[in-house]
């Protein structure tokens, strides 16, 4: 009973971005939590046997990317710095691997290009 009453809404998130994974909606899902969730979002995903990763995401946040192996294999490649840093092209990349609107990654991708652009003039 007492679980109940403390599942944050947080952790619904989590429940339902399973529940796609396993329904293979998506092969990779990157969930950001309060840091003190990310004990609680790895046990779960450890007691399913579902592959993840962990990044800090500031002070007081933590991102957790999980899904298929090899998606995570190139994550672990890509994203090498917290998202605020990384480049239009790997936004890009990661958009495209989360599943996201291929046309809305675009428009995101040439939005963020011409700032770098504008910042180099």
């Amino acid at each position: 009973m007492e679980r109940m009453r403390t599942n944050p809404t947080e952790m619904k998130v989590l429940t339902n971005h399973i529940y796609e994974l396993h329904k293979g909606i998506r092969h990779m899902v990157l969930f950001t939590c309060n840091k003190k969730y990310e004990t609680m979002t790895i046990e779960r995903l450890e007691s399913q046997g579902i592959p993840y990763l962990v990044q800090p995401a500031g002070a007081r946040n933590t991102n957790v990317y999980f899904g298929r192996k090899e998606c995570l294999d190139a994550i672990q490649l890509i994203i090498t710095r917290p998202l605020n840093m990384i480049s239009p092209e790997e936004d890009f990349i990661l958009g495209a691997m989360l599943g996201y609107d291929i046309c809305a990654q675009c428009q995101r991708y040439c939005q963020r290009k011409n700032k770098c652009n504008k910042k180099q003039h």
